[in-house]
């Protein structure tokens, strides 16, 4: 998840408010019209107990292209054309948008009514509710184009941060996490319903556009404005997706199996920053061979990273291509790197289990450390957090369960780690290099709970666990005995 250069942060409350229509369910017969469906509105929340004005209900997205025309004043123009396959037989549904006016909507290429409701008293949600005429029957696949623009400036999260598509005066940095892709594009905003994306994204002439996947041809220029094309067709949570713009300069390496690595470093990032930037980003190659060792096969179809000199201050996992506020450090982009397999490709039913995103990322961090020359073992980064004091409100944090304003908390990550270490003390190292492997690749693409982890452990190592569990991940006290 998202981790600064040098320190972490701990988010402050977040309290989310959504209109709320009713959840989409099973169809039922009609009074009257037996066996026929029973056309209802799509929820506009999907259900995540922290977020529940992110995402919706009744629907399943399987692909987002996005045209996006970004201006030197800040301006943001999109057509976002969404292919779902509806779930439930549906009067109307919603996406995810807010800070931006809707001018058009098109269901299968036919005109529809929509309604745009505005986010709640936190700045929490927005929606677009769309009519569906002819309404949709569950088991069928529609195309729908939202027509759209407005000025997204520089949206913030309920703890202040910026996040989303964040505009400065030389490009746009944009960084999801937690639920910030509405704020550049209509989205069904949860983890789970992961879809494949093209980007075509029209800048000012001498910006470059960066996102996703690979990119598709070469940029083209026409009165001074140059569009650049991207493709990601590996499925992706939509906190993931990028599509940042600045002054880049490219580099192009192979990495295991002759996988494609393109980083773009913004020039303003000099100095000391620049030299750090370059001695980390030259090590992806080997670390993503240690990982391939650790979690199985790259699941991507290539990598790389986007280093930009804002004042974000913070990285994040964007899937395949990673950004870094103002510098790069061998540890982050290790810690980011990790993420492609834990957190992108298997990813966290709700944001209550981020722990599996950023315990995990964490603990192949030490991993990784723990190779480099004179680098801590990962009993020794182990012990360092163990060694916190036990009355540090450190130890206060449910990692299985540390609420809206915990889920960014030290302990998420460290006291993560320090789990999976624990465990891996607990059924030996080849038990534990099982767990990893058929934990990445038994759950590729899909999402994952904290009961589904602790059941693969103990099927794994053959042994009860619920006792190592419980002091780790659900007692608010520092275990006992370690």
């Amino acid at each position: 998840m998202r981790i600064r250069p040098t320190a972490r942060r701990t988010a402050a409350a977040l309290v989310a408010a959504a209109s709320l229509v009713a959840v989409a369910g099973p169809a039922s017969a009609a009074p009257g019209s037996p066996g026929s469906p029973r056309f209802t509105d799509g929820s506009t929340s999907g259900g995540d107990p922290y977020f529940p004005a992110a995402g919706n209900g009744g629907y399943d997205v399987q692909h987002y292209g996005l045209d996006l025309s970004w201006a030197a004043d800040g301006r943001l123009d999109g057509t976002a054309v969404v292919t779902l396959t509806a779930t439930a037989d549906l009067a109307s549904f919603s996406l995810d948008l807010r800070g931006l006016t809707v001018s058009a909507v098109r269901v299968d290429g036919k005109p529809a009514r929509y309604t745009q409701l505005p986010p709640g008293e936190d700045g929490r949600g927005g929606e677009l509710v769309v009519q569906a005429a002819p309404k949709l029957r569950a088991g069928t696949t529609h195309e729908v184009t939202v027509v759209y623009g407005g000025y997204p400036g520089q949206p913030t999260d309920a703890e202040g941060a910026l996040y989303g598509w964040v505009t400065f005066p030389d490009g746009v940095l944009v960084a999801n996490e937690p639920e910030g892709a509405p704020t550049w594009f209509p989205v069904n905003d949860v983890p789970r319903d992961k879809a494949t994306y093209d980007f075509r994204i029209t800048v000012p002439e001498g910006k470059t556009a960066i996102a996703n996947g690979e990119p598709v041809g070469e940029p083209t220029t026409t009165g001074g404005r140059t569009t650049f094309l991207w493709r990601a067709t590996d499925p992706m949570a939509s906190y993931l997706a990028t599509a940042s713009i600045g002054d880049y300069t490219a580099t192009t390496r192979l990495g295991p199996d002759e996988l494609p690595i393109l980083d773009f470093v913004e020039t303003g990032v000099t100095g000391d920053a620049l030299t750090t930037t370059q001695a980390s980003l030259a090590l992806q190659p080997a670390m993503i061979d240690f990982f391939d060792g650790v979690f199985g096969p790259y699941p991507f179809t290539s990598f790389g990273s986007i280093v930009d000199d804002d004042t974000v201050e913070y990285a994040l996992e964007t899937q395949t291509r990673p950004v870094y506020s103002q510098v790069a450090s061998e540890t982050t982009v290790a810690h980011e790197l990790a993420h492609q397999w834990v957190g992108n490709s298997v990813s966290p039913a709700t944001w209550a289990d981020i722990w599996l995103n950023e315990g995990f990322a964490t603990y192949a961090q030490w991993m990784w450390t723990a190779t480099r020359p004179g680098g801590a073992t990962e009993q020794e980064q182990f012990d360092a957090v163990y060694a916190i004091p036990a009355d540090d409100e450190f130890w206060s944090v449910v990692v299985a369960d540390p609420g809206r304003e915990g889920i960014f908390a030290d302990a998420v990550y460290d006291r993560g780690a320090a789990t999976l270490h624990a465990l891996r003390t607990e059924i030996g190292d080849a038990a534990f290099g099982d767990l990893l492997r058929r934990w990445v690749t038994e759950n590729a693409d899909s999402t994952v709970t904290t009961a589904d982890f602790v059941a693969l452990a103990e099927q794994v190592s053959g042994r009860d666990l619920d006792a190592l569990f419980t002091d780790w991940l659900y007692t608010p006290a520092r275990p006992a005995g370690y």
